[in-house]
């Protein structure tokens, strides 16, 4: 199924945000998909880095008979760590594309050396869109450096975090351990008391025998 670059144009300007996307990206994104262009239904899925469908004839040995046929691109679904954004991008690419990404260092790297020209997927465009649009996001923040010593103040005082979690953890375990077998340990300690009561009460009888025995 086929449709215009003018839809495109707006479902890429909805995903990546009218408010947020400057109008130097806009002109970029206008130039690559012309309203006039015709792009398939497939080319909304994946990275496929300039490798599309080719089309030619199966030649029989026998009689060189010739039958239309197609050669499809080899297309994996991966998974790709984006180190802007910290995660990962589920995505379908080509072998070739892989092989691209690999050399450039990175989908962040492949999605920034690669032109808008060359980027003829909606989803390409869109997340070279997006990862411009995050680099230029956080070239304006300020940075802030730290010494050596604040440095190893901050890893100090994580270690000490880390510790003390691991206290309130323990601690958390025996409460839980007290409660669970507390029931058990009252019946144990009622029990010492009952064999000290009658341990008592036996004395007692046997001071009493002594006490008449005398008396006698």
């Amino acid at each position: 199924m086929a449709f215009r670059g003018r839809e495109m144009m707006k479902k890429l300007v909805k995903k990546v945000g009218a408010e947020t996307l400057t109008p130097e990206l806009k002109e970029k994104l206008k130039a690559c998909v012309p309203d006039s262009k015709v792009v398939m239904g497939r080319a909304k899925r994946g990275l496929y880095a300039g490798r599309h469908i080719q089309y030619g004839n199966r030649v029989s040995e026998d009689g060189g008979n010739k039958s239309r046929r197609c050669w499809k691109p080899n297309v994996q679904e991966k998974r790709l760590f984006s180190y802007i954004f910290d995660r990962h991008i589920k995505v379908k690419v080509t072998t070739h594309a892989l092989r691209c990404i690999d050399k450039a260092g990175g989908i962040d790297e492949y999605l920034l050396k690669t032109p808008y020209q060359k980027m003829d997927t909606e989803m390409g465009l869109f997340w070279k869109t997006k990862v411009e649009q995050r680099y230029a996001e956080l070239g304006q923040m300020e940075v802030a450096f730290f010494t050596p010593e604040d440095e190893a103040k901050f890893e100090q005082g994580f270690k000490d975090l880390n510790i003390a979690k691991k206290e309130a953890r323990r601690e958390a375990r025996k409460e839980a351990r007290r409660k669970m077998y507390g029931g058990e340990k009252g019946g144990e300690e009622k029990g010492e008391e009952e064999a000290s009561i009658e341990a008592g009460g036996s004395e007692s009888h046997q001071d009493d025998h002594g006490w008449l025995e005398a008396s006698a």
